[in-house]
């Protein structure tokens, strides 16, 4: 048990798992808008992904050290290797992007941008803004990979655009349970700090359930096709954890459980997209 510990550890604290996280997400916006499945935008926004997160480790290092001890720990021992190849990654999509003509190709460079605006431009002392950006920019890999198949318009891509910034908005709520003390420390406002967790929940809750009843809204009057109600899967998921979300869970429960939900829902998806064929 000790050692699937380890390796969770690992994943979660080496960015892997987040990685495999936003490359899920690409998983689900392609079957659900019935897109062919390439390697070249799975891999653009791995290492994305891989940047963003390996830099923020090191702008939140003081925050992490009362917070995360672990995974402060861990990134001072490794953090400059798992750095050195995250810039790799992201430099490497940079070139392969612009060496094959994409489309847009200048748009590789929002990562840098949110990188500078969430870890440097101050956006986390504003109450909700860091949540929103941080929602946003996980928003922006449907809509990414609807500008990639030529489809940024189409109905399906707009939905989880707007469905994926809105779920990750509220786990980034969740997520700020855990860094209460440290977040008062810094005098950064979160949710928890200004309610406390209970209420945190409670809303989140609240939410999570008015977002499953848009999706049943829009499905109903024909707006979504019925396959769309498959999203519903990863509500009842965060439906689930969002009542044991308290300051004392360890990393592994937000960074691995909260930030799976989006690796379920690709695996519910392809699972009945083979159930299908």
């Amino acid at each position: 048990m000790s050692s699937v510990k380890t390796a969770l550890r690992f994943l979660v604290h080496s960015n892997l798992f987040i990685s495999l996280a936003t490359v899920s997400v690409v998983v689900t916006t392609v079957l659900l808008a019935e897109l062919p499945l390439e390697p070249l935008p799975v891999f653009i926004v791995f290492a994305a992904t891989m940047f963003v997160y390996t830099v923020n480790r090191f702008t939140d290092l003081e925050e992490d050290e009362q917070n995360v001890p672990q995974r402060a720990a861990f990134t001072k021992r490794y953090g400059r290797l798992w750095l050195a190849l995250g810039i790799g990654l992201y430099v490497a999509a940079i070139g392969v992007a612009v060496a094959l003509g994409l489309p847009g190709a200048a748009y590789m460079l929002l990562p840098l941008a949110v990188v500078l605006l969430y870890s440097v431009g101050g956006v986390k002392q504003i109450f909700l803004v860091k949540n929103l950006v941080v929602g946003l920019a996980w928003g922006a890999i449907p809509l990414g990979v609807g500008y990639y198949y030529g489809e940024l318009r189409s109905s399906e891509i707009l939905f989880l655009f707007a469905y994926i910034t809105t779920m990750i908005t509220i786990a980034a709520a969740i997520f700020d349970v855990k860094d209460i003390e440290g977040d008062r420390a810094e005098g950064i406002p979160t949710v928890p700090n200004l309610f406390g967790p209970r209420w945190t929940r409670l809303l989140s809750l609240c939410s999570t359930v008015a977002v499953a009843a848009a999706v049943i809204a829009l499905v109903s009057t024909g707006v979504l096709s019925e396959k769309f109600l498959v999203v519903l899967a990863m509500n009842a998921y965060v439906c689930a954890y969002i009542p044991f979300a308290t300051p004392d869970r360890g990393p592994l429960y937000y960074g691995f459980v909260v930030d799976g939900e989006h690796v379920f829902l690709a695996a519910v998806v392809m699972a009945l997209e083979w159930a299908v064929w």
